[in-house]
């Protein structure tokens, strides 16, 4: 376990006030194996870099100067860098790791395709007032690791949230900036729960037309995403979900809401989603989603 009395700090600055002036050489200046907590502090500007926390570098916060001021970007396409994973901007491969106040992006641009602006793999991450910046594939979660967002911002066309992780969304905003699909779970069959959204909102751009997204379709059959007072603007399509045209989706597909609020929030939503009651909505926690055989509460 990493005790937070050694947590040491390395700090980056373009300006070179700092001890380096790019994200990528901090972090390689951590020892591999490296066990105890060390904080990234990355003062405001924008680091065009691709950037990879390895699997071997756990215990690493990451802290931006200012979630709007302190970005980290790069503009890989699916296409330009042979496959959508190896289009990231940023890779977090590694276990107990923290962001916060800071953004995000991909900068390919709408017309990109796939274009990923953050990977998470790790176990136990954590991102607090964050921000991800992209339009098709931004957040990418794949593994089987569980991840805790609260009070962050992430925005997209098509399948924005997509992976097979156990993933909590508290209290987040997720803006679509064109016709789609908000998520595409891939979670597996064995996996209780995939995506989880908690009093989040879901906006749209000016450009977005009523009844013209989806709440998510499943990447793979058993794909599970639940929203949960969630407050939905009028882009939201009455029936809810997609299929993504394969009728056996859904059997098997896992999707349901309680207490959705808003303009999107009133349709008839398909006849194989749920709709879940008030005992069963309530016993889905931050906790009782991402507890795990650790007892993991990241909200505490």
């Amino acid at each position: 376990m990493a005790e937070a009395s050694q947590t040491k700090t390395i700090t980056v600055a373009k300006d070179g006030s700092g001890q380096y002036s790019s994200v990528q050489a901090a972090i390689d200046s951590i020892v591999s194996g490296n066990n105890t907590p060390v904080t990234i502090y990355v003062k405001n500007g924008t680091y065009k870099e691709k950037i990879t926390f390895p699997k071997d570098k756990p215990y690493i916060t990451l802290t931006g100067e200012s979630a709007f001021g302190t970005i980290l970007t790069y503009n890989d396409t699916a296409a330009s860098a042979g496959g959508t994973t190896n289009s990231s901007s940023t890779f977090v491969m590694s276990d107990h790791f923290t962001a916060q106040n800071i953004t995000f992006a991909n900068t390919a641009g709408k017309d990109a395709g796939q274009a990923v602006a953050l990977y998470v793999r790790g176990d136990r991450a954590v991102f607090k007032n964050v921000r991800m910046l992209g339009h098709q594939d931004t957040l990418y979660t794949p593994g089987s690791g569980r991840q805790y967002y609260e009070n962050c911002y992430i925005e997209g066309t098509v399948d924005f949230v997509f992976g097979s992780a156990t993933a909590v969304f508290n209290n987040c905003e997720l803006k679509s900036l064109g016709n789609g699909y908000i998520t595409a779970a891939s979670t597996p069959a064995e996996q209780p729960y995939g995506y989880v959204l908690l009093n989040c909102r879901l906006t749209r751009s000016e450009a977005v037309a009523n009844s013209s997204v989806y709440l998510g379709r499943p990447w793979r059959p058993y794909s599970s995403v639940t929203y949960i007072n969630t407050t939905m603007d009028s882009h939201i399509r009455p029936e809810g979900w997609n299929n993504w045209g394969n009728a056996a989706n859904e059997q098997t597909a896992r999707y349901s809401e309680y207490n959705s609020k808003g303009a999107g929030a009133g349709g008839t939503r398909v006849g194989w989603s749920k709709l879940l009651s008030s005992s069963e909505a309530s016993a889905i926690t931050i906790s009782s989603v991402l507890a795990g055989n650790d007892g993991w509460n990241p909200a505490k």
